[in-house]
């Protein structure tokens, strides 16, 4: 059976066909969220997940799409976990996030930690404009158009404001020195 037939006996209220689903995409979801993720929490994150598949079955619209809403669903579970715990948390991970290179030492990773806590905090205090906007995009993973409407400015402005704060948290990372590389790979790219 396919995914979308899954979904449509989930939201009739067969577990099974959860169950099946589940066994079908949680090695994927599981993989790319320990990108995003302290390895602890991929575990309770992916159950989260099939959680809220089983409450939001009956809203989904099959359109062959499954394996993206079933993402979308588990990146937004993720983004809760994280605010929960606070902007701490997710600087502490960005070391994993940036290619899954442990630090050798202890000592590097709190150095590591430290750098990137203070380029975070270079950003102004949260909420202000690019701090928030930072945060919708990178850490919540959301797109441009969904954190201007939330936003409410436009688009571009949104693009722009982006780019402020990935050149602040280089320019911050660079002269820190130790984490100019892992500031490179985090901040790489432009806003969607």
């Amino acid at each position: 059976m396919n995914d979308d037939g899954l979904i449509a006996l989930v939201a009739a209220g067969d577990d099974s066909a959860l169950r099946a689903l589940f066994s079908r995409h949680a090695p994927w979801l599981a993989t790319r969220l320990r990108a995003v993720l302290p390895a602890a929490d991929v575990e309770d994150v992916l159950q989260e997940t099939f959680i809220a598949v089983w409450r939001g079955a009956a809203g989904y619209r099959p359109d062959n799409a499954a394996g993206g809403w079933l993402w979308g669903i588990a990146r937004r579970q993720a983004a809760l976990l994280l605010r929960r715990r606070g902007p701490g948390s997710v600087v502490a991970h960005y070391p994993s996030a940036a290619g899954d290179q442990q630090a050798d030492d202890l000592a590097e990773a709190v150095a590591i930690r430290t750098d990137l806590e203070r380029a975070v905090a270079m950003l102004g205090p949260p909420g202000t404009t690019e701090r928030e906007v930072w945060r919708l995009l990178y850490v919540e993973d959301r797109p441009v158009a969904e954190v201007a409407e939330m936003t409410g400015v436009p688009p571009g402005t949104v693009k722009s404001r982006a780019h402020r704060a990935r050149q602040l948290l280089r320019a911050v990372l660079r002269a820190d020195g130790a984490a100019a590389e892992l500031g490179r790979q985090v901040m790489k790219g432009d806003a969607r």
